[in-house]
């Protein structure tokens, strides 16, 4: 086969990674989430960002961006300040209407936003235009 053959071969053909964790994301590519899993003394956690940012901001100051929220598998929700994002285009969709769960985590999808859950029952509800924490 020639070069410019084995080239055409390799661009044509698509080429599906796999996310590099655990996640979802809305239908509507607005809401990211991703699960870490433990590691030595840092315990699992889920982080959801929100594309569109967290409205309204937190009143805390943030040196970066008010990404979206963070809790870990027994701890309390909190809004996330970071200078990245979990934003990943190859996580699975998680359709409206659907549940995701994960380890100690259970997210349900609705058109009217994201709402996700730890085992002791800390979490928070995510959309565009709102957000709190339970």
């Amino acid at each position: 086969m020639g070069v410019v053959a084995l080239a055409l071969l390799l661009f044509a053909s698509p080429i599906h990674a796999a996310a590099p964790f655990p996640g979802f994301h809305t239908p509507s590519r607005n809401i990211y989430c991703g699960y870490n899993g433990p590691s030595g003394a840092y315990p699992a956690s889920l982080r959801c960002d929100v594309l569109s940012g967290l409205k309204p901001e937190p009143r805390r100051r943030c040196e970066l961006d008010w990404t979206g929220i963070a809790m870990s598998a027994t701890g309390r929700a909190a809004a996330e300040c970071a200078g990245d994002t979990i934003a990943d285009r190859r996580l699975r969709v998680l359709n409206y209407g659907s549940t995701w769960r994960h380890g100690a985590f259970t997210c349900v999808s609705r058109r009217a936003g994201l709402t996700c859950r730890n085992t002791r029952g800390h979490g928070f509800f995510l959309a565009r235009a709102s957000w709190r924490l339970f």
